[in-house]
C-alpha cells in the first residue's frame, strides 16, 4: 500500500499525544521513518518487533528477545533500541542481518541493525569499517546510535581510533566528519567519558585541527562542543588551541568554532 504524500512529508509534532494515530500505527508496523525525536520515542518496540519478525518469518524469537527487554534495569527507548539490535546480533550472522535490516524504511530497525552489526566486530578497525555507512545515515536516530554503539569501544583502542578518524575527517560528507569528532568528544551526552581526553585533551588534534575550518555547521557543532567538553577539565588547554585557531584561520567557521568551544570559559 502506497504510503500518502502529506504523511510521508510531514513535519511532526512536538508532543506524542498529538501524534496522528495512522502515523503511528505506519511506525509501529516498520513502514515509515520516524521524523523527530518526539516520534522516535513514542514508537512501541515491542510491537515493532513483533511485525518485524513476521516479515521475516521468525516469529518465535519474540519470546526471548521480550524477555531480555523485561530484564533490563533501566528501561528506555535507547535501551530497547540496544537489547533488541544486540539480540540480533546473537541471532543472525552479518549477511543476514544486512539482508534482513539494511536499507529497512524503519529508522529503528536500522538502529537494531547498528548495534546488532556492533557485535559481529572483533577488532578496531572492522568495527569502524562496519559502523561507517550507519554513521553516514540520512536520518539523524542512525547517526546518533552509532554514536552510543561505538564510544566506549573506541575509547578503550585510542590509538587505533584516532588514525582511522582524521582519515575520516577528509570525506566530502559532512555526517562523516561529524560523527569523527563528536564519538570522541570528552564527555558527550548519554555517553560515557573518555578519562584519557580529560587528562590529555591534545591527543584528540589529529581529529580536531583538520576541521578548525569545516563549512558545515553540522560539523562545527561537534568541533566546539568537544572543546568545550575538553574547557571542564583542560581550560588552559582549549583556550590555548583557540587562539593557535585563531591565528591559523580568520575563516568565519573558526569563529564560530572558538565563540562555541569557549561557552563555559567565558561564562
Amino acid at each position: 500500500m502506497a504510503i500518502p504524500e502529506d504523511i510521508l512529508n510531514r513535519k511532526g509534532v512536538r508532543k506524542a499525544a498529538d501524534i496522528p494515530s495512522k502515523v503511528l500505527q505506519l511506525l509501529n508496523r516498520g513502514e515509515i521513518a520516524t521524523v523527530n525525536l518526539t516520534e522516535w520515542l513514542a514508537v512501541d518496540q515491542r510491537l515493532l518487533l513483533t511485525h518485524f519478525l513476521q516479515s521475516i518469518g521468525k516469529e518465535e524469537w519474540f519470546g526471548n528477545i521480550d524477555s531480555e527487554l523485561n530484564a533490563q534495569k533501566k528501561p528506555s527507548a535507547n535501551n530497547n533500541a540496544k537489547t533488541i539490535g544486540l539480540a540480533f546480533g546473537q541471532l543472525l550472522n552479518q549477511e543476514s542481518l544486512d539482508d534482513f535490516m539494511g536499507g529497512h524504511a524503519s529508522d529503528v530497525v536500522r538502529c537494531w541493525h547498528c548495534w546488532a552489526c556492533s557485535i559481529q566486530q572483533d577488532e578496531t578497525s572492522a568495527l569502524l569499517d562496519a559502523m561507517k555507512p550507519f554513521a553516514a545515515d540520512p536520518h539523524f536516530g542512525i547517526r546518533e546510535v552509532v554514536i552510543f554503539a561505538t564510544k566506549e569501544r573506541l575509547a578503550g583502542d585510542l590509538s587505533t581510533a584516532i588514525p582511522i578518524l582524521a582519515q575520516w575527517t577528509k570525506s566530502e560528507d559532512e555526517n562523516i566528519r561529524r560523527y569523527a569528532a563528536e564519538v570522541l568528544r570528552p564527555i558527550g551526552v548519554w555517553t560515557k567519558k573518555i578519562a584519557a581526553f580529560q587528562e590529555d585533551p591534545a591527543l584528540a588534534l589529529p581529529v580536531l585541527t583538520p576541521l578548525l575550518a569545516d563549512p558545515s555547521r553540522y560539523v562545527q557543532n561537534a568541533v566546539a562542543n568537544w572543546l568545550n567538553d575538553a574547557s571542564k577539565s583542560q581550560p588552559e588547554w582549549v583556550k590555548a588551541v583557540c587562539e593557535d585557531w585563531k591565528s591559523a584561520s580568520n575563516d568565519k567557521a573558526t569563529t564560530y568554532i572558538i565563540k562555541r568551544a569557549l561557552r563555559t570559559i567565558n561564562k
